[in-house]
């Protein structure tokens, strides 16, 4: 049986670059980093002191000032990303076979700001006191759930909670929930508001994080100099549509979903593979699933966390999995200027990599200075670049030996 063709056509992004998707996406061209100091709270007697925060966000004013009240931070930027995907999108619900759309949306975390505090809350006043919206607040599914009940998406809805890899699994899973016949449209992608001081203090101590104040030289993959990932908040939600049905009402097209890859290092819980075996398992089988021969891939918007393993790792397992034709791949990281948003990165990445796909504009990994003989590739170092790309390919890669990666391809009518 022929399978189904996937497309792209709406999206959605909050992020420490933008508060939506034109704002990050001229952000990314113009090679800002939204790195800063830390202003969600006190970080005197804490060894971190940057991260990338959403800024500016009027967050009671788009979502209700009751009804966010009731929301963690992260389904509160949710729920901002997937209203703008759906206008954007320009789907007619009421045309719509509700039993046919769902939705699969990521967080790593979930609800930890929530955690934080009713843990304040009931150390001090008793842990009976603490709010009935705590739970609701706290679970990872909570997003996926307040927008099925939003757009009223009676199909699946799922959260995907594979760490780092999570917002790249999301829109993998939806795409093959599509293409195997299972619905037509499914809003996708991931949220995370991990900047929280027990969330950093986790991080810090296990040695994830970068302990420096430049925010110039915190989040700087691949560069010799790196140090540990920044810690970044925000969220990416896409809609993604069988191609006769976007057709069928007139949609504009954004990219094409072409292919798939997921599997687990089964190795350690944080630590990758040696020599990168399982990420570059997982871009082989997502290029098998695309039908294509690694020659064809023109960019790869890297995982890229600017952790000294991850990025030595990341490169490894390109050169396994491309082998003469990772010398002809531009690949770089825009974790240089969103810093690490979890389980939401893949979903930024991939509207991201869409982005770059529909004007031909490859984004620079920003503040990359010293060169690392572990990081040999082409990272399109401080500037980004014109370029005619055809096909590209967005990485994932989690705690846990989580890997994903998804293949993306211009949309030429």
């Amino acid at each position: 049986m022929e399978k189904r063709r996937v497309v792209i056509t709406g999206m959605g992004m909050v992020d420490p670059i933008g508060n939506t998707v034109a704002e990050s996406w001229a952000a990314v061209k113009a090679g800002r980093c939204g790195i800063g100091p830390i202003t969600r709270y006190d970080t005197s007697e804490m060894k971190v002191k940057l991260a990338g925060e959403v800024k500016d966000l009027d967050i009671g004013g788009l979502l209700g000032k009751r009804e966010a009240k009731k929301m963690d931070r992260f389904t509160q930027l949710a729920l901002i990303a997937a209203d703008e995907c759906m206008t954007d999108s320009g789907l007619d619900r009421e045309g719509e076979d509700l039993d046919r759309c769902g939705v699969i949306f990521s967080s790593g975390i979930g609800g930890f700001e929530t955690v934080g505090d009713a843990h304040r809350r009931g150390s001090e006043r008793g842990y009976d006191t603490v709010s009935p919206f705590m739970i609701p607040m706290i679970i990872s599914n909570m997003a996926a759930g307040h927008m099925a009940i939003r757009f009223g998406f009676k199909g699946m809805c799922s959260c995907v909670v594979t760490a780092c890899a999570g917002g790249t699994n999301a829109v993998g899973d939806a795409f093959r929930h599509i293409r195997d016949g299972y619905a037509e449209v499914m809003l996708c992608g991931g949220a995370e508001a991990a900047v929280t001081p027990l969330a950093m203090g986790g991080f810090t101590a296990m040695k994830a994080l970068c302990e420096g104040q430049d925010p110039q030289r915190a989040s700087i993959p691949f560069d010799a100099e790196r140090s540990g990932f920044v810690m970044g908040e925000g969220a990416g939600a896409l809609l993604l549509e069988e191609l006769g049905h976007a057709q069928a009402r007139g949609a504009k097209i954004y990219a094409e979903v072409i292919g798939y890859g997921v599997n687990c290092d089964a190795y350690h819980i944080t630590a990758p593979a040696p020599g990168g075996a399982g990420g570059a398992d997982c871009m082989v089988r997502a290029m098998a699933d695309a039908g294509i021969s690694p020659e064809t891939v023109d960019y790869i918007n890297a995982h890229g966390t600017s952790t000294p393993l991850n990025d030595s790792s990341e490169t490894a397992a390109i050169h396994t999995a491309f082998g003469d034709h990772a010398q002809k791949l531009m690949v770089s990281s825009t974790k240089s200027m969103t810093g690490h948003l979890l389980g939401a990165a893949g979903a930024v990445e991939a509207i991201f990599t869409a982005m770059a796909l529909k004007e031909g504009y490859v984004p620079a990994t920003i503040g990359y200075q010293v060169p690392d003989p572990a990081c040999d590739l082409d990272i399109v170092p401080q500037e980004g670049r014109q370029a005619d790309i055809r096909t590209a390919l967005s990485n994932s890669l989690g705690f846990g030996g989580h890997n994903a990666a998804i293949v993306l391809k211009k949309w030429e009518v």
